[in-house]
Formats: C-alpha cells, structure tokens, sequence
C-alpha cells in the first residue's frame, strides 16, 4: 500500500519553479526581474495595496458617514401567526425546540403579523404592542422575560 511519503505528483503537472538571481548565463541574473532601483526592487521590501504612490488615499478622501451602536439589542423575531402551531406554554426554550429562534443566548420579541386563536401563555423578552393585544383578546397571557412587575399592559 502507498504511504504518504510515496505519493508524487502526476508527470507533467508541475512546474519547475523559475530560479532567479542565478548569473548572467540563466537569462534572470543581475536585477533578477526586479527592474531597475526602487523600493520593489528591494530585498523585504512591500507596498501594501492601498497604498497610492503618496497621494491622498481613498479611504481619507471619501467622507465618512454615520455609526454602528454597539449597544443596540438585536432580538429574534418571532410572529403570532407561527406560535399557532405550539402546545402549552410559550418560553424562548419551546420557541427553540419548535425551530422558530436560533439561539438562546439573544433574546426574543414577538411581533403581530398573523392571525391567533389560542389561549397560550407567552413568555418572551420585548412584545409589539398589537402581539400584546392580539395573545390577550384570544385568551392568553403575557409576561415580558426579565421585568419585574407580574402586571400585564
């Protein structure tokens, strides 16, 4: 059997790579393809790619807009209509096994798109103010995950 010590590449796929700087007879000897001075022709030297020969770059000419709140609270979003088909009571743990969140970690709100008719006791991190109305005219209770008061608005 082939070790992998043993494996070689297919005859004629490969390429020699080019070896440069090798004296005059090679036909790369010399500036070895590098050109004539400058800092490209320079051992270790590199130009990073946004640089523009020393002209104002475009990252600082074009102006800058807006900002990204870094303390917003991204919630998942989970419609009346689709707590229709769940049985019992409604937490962000059955929201997760029924496949409608993907994590546990960031937290749930619940929007009123949709019709409902059950009698379910929701819990939940944020509610819409028609998700609220819809779960109570159909029976249903609301509690807001991680308030204090037990009343319901």
């Amino acid at each position: 059997m082939a070790e992998l010590h043993d494996l070689t590449p297919t005859r004629g796929s490969r390429r020699n790579q080019k070896r440069v700087g090798r004296g005059p007879g090679s036909g790369r000897g010399k500036t070895a393809t590098r050109g004539q001075k400058g800092q490209k022709s320079r051992s270790g030297a590199s130009v990073h790619p946004r640089f523009e020969g020393g002209q104002m770059p475009l990252i600082r000419r074009i102006p800058k807009r807006g900002f990204k709140n870094f303390n917003r609270v991204e919630f998942q979003v989970v419609n009346v209509r689709d707590l229709e088909s769940l049985e019992g009571d409604v937490s962000p743990e059955a929201l997760k096994a029924a496949g409608l969140i993907a994590s546990l970690r960031k937290p749930v709100k619940v929007l009123g798109q949709g019709e409902f008719t059950k009698t379910l006791a929701v819990s939940a991190h944020a509610f819409s103010a028609s998700a609220r109305q819809k779960i109570q005219a159909a029976g249903g209770s609301v509690s807001v995950i991680g308030e204090e008061s037990t009343d319901d608005r």
